[in-house]
């Protein structure tokens, strides 16, 4: 089920047909040809600028507004990314297609593979995508190695544009990112490194690279520069407008609890910093909006608007509003942030599955749907970083100790052929990269390097989802391998937390809270009637209804009751609509 909320310019592309050039208030948008199949999919990821929106679809799939609405003929889409005059897009398999008319002269509005370009065949796999303005569009590789292509008239390459003015390969600008920071409208860029030190170049003429007073009139910095005096806390966001830049940073307040806060610099004439004074490093923009109890769920910048949305179901706004992109019924600049009256949302109990998307002079909020049970892969990466339920060492050729979850190796690897030790021994062979990158392709089944690939191959199922590799654990009868009681009148059921965190986001948060005791502590829901539990827990592993129950509409009730309280990620159909079709098809 979609739901798409609009405001902001209709004008070139016309977004919602038979409306004004300007819609000053969030309207519903509906696509045109609602029988199409991607379109009765539901919406992952809206990207929009000032001459184009795409929208992706959660099937891959993905349909163009220009002119008119046409679909990508481009399969197995992961993300999408509007420049000011470019398109990017990155498949599941790490390739990345572009166009515009300096990517691709000849053929601008024909896609072309861009990844293939890379001089390096081993730095092909791309993991993420960014557009910015001037045709600029860089690439994250699964090396953590960053490319830039497209236009450095301002430096935003990092290199100097008097002797690279443009480039139509993917040239090497830094090595050990995590993560690349820009806006579809921005000719400046921020990149972090792995060590979570923030690099920045480019456009400088207002400040908003935040490197500070003395360096305030420096129009281009066109060589990547340390970004000093940061606020205290772990960046999570950077989005650039035109003039301004805007920092999401989290920290834990006096209760040790994790709290966001948005920063920002760049010159107040524009409207984009939030403040009524120019700020030339990256200070707090401060609202009463943002209230004790309320946390920033998502935001997004267009070229010097800023969209925010609150865990109280807030959507708050500031900067130009010359085309209604605020959505505040009229089209007056707010300078420092004012709240957004919105229609009722159908999802509204769900508010943090809602997302913001601003192009130059237009916004979107958009429902999409929890992680889909194919995208637990990434979940498992992610704990793998995180370590805190790694239970097994590895030493790396330095000596450097790797961890990871002994649990899931057991499962992803080939026991018959003594799995754990070759893969130990395979490890002690190789760096600290290249062991991270071990990892994560066992969890995944993702080829992010070939060549480490063809060293693993042999001792992986490599043909195994990560559905298959859960209940797998669902069918073994080790409970030593179960470490957590979930206890309901007289009867206790038992699951690894590892599954319980990928599934629910209840004992997501519990578990990974800073604050929490992670011991083997005892829960009591007595909602759930046995049959209704034994739903639950063979859905939690394997995303299937449990054959030889008779679905009753109490079983339904309490299903429903029982997937609010744990918070159950979902999939598409849900095991709410799931259940549902089998009590009609009983009846």
């Amino acid at each position: 089920m979609n739901e798409i909320l609009f405001f902001g310019s209709n004008y070139k592309p016309t977004i919602i047909k038979n409306e004004t050039n300007l819609i000053t208030k969030p309207i519903q948008f509906k696509f045109e040809n609602e029988n199409e199949n991607e379109n009765e999919k539901q919406i992952k990821q809206i990207s929009t600028s000032n001459f184009s929106t795409i929208f992706l679809f959660e099937n891959g799939k993905a349909i163009e507004y220009l002119n008119k609405p046409e679909k990508i003929q481009i399969e197995n889409i992961q993300k999408v990314s509007v420049g000011d005059q470019n398109e990017t897009i990155l498949t599941i398999e790490g390739n990345v297609f572009a166009k515009g008319k300096d990517i691709n002269p000849n053929y601008p509005k024909q896609f072309i593979n861009i990844s293939s370009l890379i001089e390096d065949t081993n730095d092909r796999i791309i993991q993420d995508i960014v557009s910015g303005a001037y045709q600029s569009i860089y690439l994250l590789t699964s090396n953590q190695n960053v490319y830039g292509i497209g236009s450095n008239y301002f430096g935003q390459l990092g290199f100097d544009s008097e002797t690279l003015k443009e480039t139509k390969k993917p040239i090497l600008m830094m090595k050990n990112v995590s993560k690349i920071f820009l806006g579809d409208s921005s000719a400046h860029i921020f990149l972090l490194n792995l060590n979570q030190e923030l690099f920045g170049c480019g456009l400088n003429i207002y400040g908003q690279l935040g490197l500070g007073e003395s360096r305030k009139e420096e129009s281009k910095i066109q060589k990547l520069t340390k970004i000093q005096n940061i606020p205290k806390g772990k960046i999570i966001d950077i989005q650039c407008g035109y003039f301004h830049s805007i920092m999401l940073i989290e920290n834990e307040d006096e209760n040790q609890n994790p709290k966001r806060k948005l920063c920002s610099c760049g010159n107040s004439q524009y409207n984009g910093p939030g403040k009524y004074e120019d700020t030339y490093e990256f200070t707090e923009i401060k609202s009463s909006l943002f209230e004790n109890d309320d946390d920033i769920l998502d935001f997004s910048v267009g070229y010097n608007h800023t969209l925010i949305l609150t865990s109280n179901s807030k959507l708050i706004g500031f900067g130009n509003n010359y085309n209604g992109q605020l959505g505040t019924g009229n089209i007056y600049d707010q300078r420092i942030p004012i709240q957004i009256e919105l229609p009722k949302l159908r999802f509204n109990e769900n508010i943090s599955n809602y997302h913001i998307s601003c192009g130059n002079d237009r916004s979107f909020l958009y429902y999409s749907s929890p992680p889909s049970f194919s995208n637990l892969e990434e979940d498992l990466i992610k704990l793998f970083k995180r370590k805190e339920f790694c239970d097994i060492s590895f030493k790396t050729k330095n000596g450097e100790i790797i961890k990871a979850h002994k649990l899931i190796l057991k499962y992803r690897l080939n026991q018959n052929q003594n799995g754990i030790e070759k893969l130990q021994e395979i490890i002690s062979k190789k760096s600290i990269k290249e062991s991270n990158q071990i990892f994560e392709m066992i969890y995944s089944n993702r080829i992010i390097n070939p060549i480490l690939y063809s060293e693993i191959k042999e001792i992986i199922n490599s043909n195994e989802k990560i559905e298959e590799t859960m209940k797998r654990i669902y069918l073994n009868e080790n409970e030593n391998e179960k470490d957590f009681i979930i206890e309901r009148k007289e009867k206790q059921y038992k699951f690894p937390k590892l599954i319980l965190i990928m599934r629910s986001e209840l004992y997501r948060g519990m578990f990974l809270s800073v604050t929490e005791d992670k011991s083997n502590k005892v829960t009591d829901y007595s909602e759930l009637s046995n049959k209704s539990f034994q739903i639950f827990e063979y859905w939690i592993y394997s995303n299937q209804i449990k054959e030889g129950i008779q679905i009753t509409q109490e079983i339904i009730n309490e299903i429903q009751i029982g997937i609010d309280y744990f918070q159950l990620n979902q999939t598409n159909p849900n095991l709410f609509d799931l259940l549902i079709n089998k009590f009609n098809n009983q009846n």
